[in-house]
């Protein structure tokens, strides 16, 4: 019989996914599968806070398709001890642990202290530093004092990624000049909001461009049928994609090839 298993290059890779929120935890592993059968063929979860971490590197063992990252959310910055900086460090020790974060500011909401998420990236970026492990990122209506420590701390840095792009062209751009990826979500897919991002994307050198769901937020919302759920699932990275390649004039199977490559060489995907 013909082997008709597809290759990893051409299956997508979600970047971004909270496949250790409480809404999955009743059909984690049916998610997973609904995903797999829509073409995603590896997940790094994400890592929002210690906790979180810890529970993403355990799905890992139990799953080769899935990787984790280990860090503290700008949400959660106000939660660091004086032992988290060693436990993060436990668990970047570990092959399966691809990227340091999410970390960063969010000033949007403000869960934490400005002050207190500054001194917490500044000190996730000590670590990207150290482990050698790429930044995953995260920027919200904080881009001025995001630039300035990351911009800093850039030279020391293997590699870092915008994780859930949703800025405008001048943000893009101040993102790339430090050699940054970028991530893209299903905000592109968002009539009211995202639209700008359909020009923006294309702005994305091939080489850096990325995609993620960042299940279980960010639904498309161009879905048809709508789902009667308002959670978002790996399984929409597909409908994310096509979105993508129709706003770069690009054949879909292209850029599925492109962004997977993008992401083995990124987070160093076996």
């Amino acid at each position: 019989m013909t082997d008709v298993t597809p290759s990893p290059a051409s299956l997508l890779v979600d970047i971004g996914a909270n496949l250790t929120h409480d809404s999955f935890d009743a059909d984690r592993v049916e998610v997973i599968a609904r995903a797999r059968a829509a073409g995603v063929g590896r997940f790094v979860v994400t890592g929002s806070d210690v906790e979180h971490s810890r529970k993403a590197l355990d799905l890992c063992a139990r799953d080769p398709a899935l990787y984790a990252t280990a860090g503290v959310h700008p949400h959660h910055a106000k939660d660091v001890t004086p032992t988290t900086d060693d436990e993060l460090r436990g668990l970047l020790n570990h092959s399966r642990v691809v990227a340091v974060g999410e970390c960063g500011l969010d000033y949007f909401r403000n869960f934490s202290p400005a002050e207190i998420q500054r001194r917490v990236f500044e000190m996730q970026l000590g670590l990207a530093r150290d482990c050698g492990k790429p930044a995953f990122l995260h920027q919200r209506d904080a881009h001025a004092d995001f630039m300035r420590i990351l911009a800093a701390h850039r030279p020391g840095l293997s590699k870092a990624v915008v994780h859930c792009f949703t800025g405008d062209a001048a943000e893009l751009k101040d993102y790339l000049s430090l050699d940054c990826h970028v991530g893209i979500t299903g905000w592109i897919c968002d009539e009211r909001r995202g639209r700008h991002l359909r020009e923006c994307v294309r702005l994305i050198p091939a080489d850096r461009l990325m995609l993620e769901t960042d299940a279980p937020y960010l639904i498309p919302r161009d879905l048809s049928p709508r789902p009667a759920s308002h959670r978002n699932e790996p399984m929409h990275l597909k409908h994310i994609a096509k979105v993508v390649a129709g706003c770069l004039d690009k054949p879909f199977e292209q850029l599925i090839r492109e962004t997977t490559a993008v992401a083995e060489a990124f987070f160093g995907l076996g």
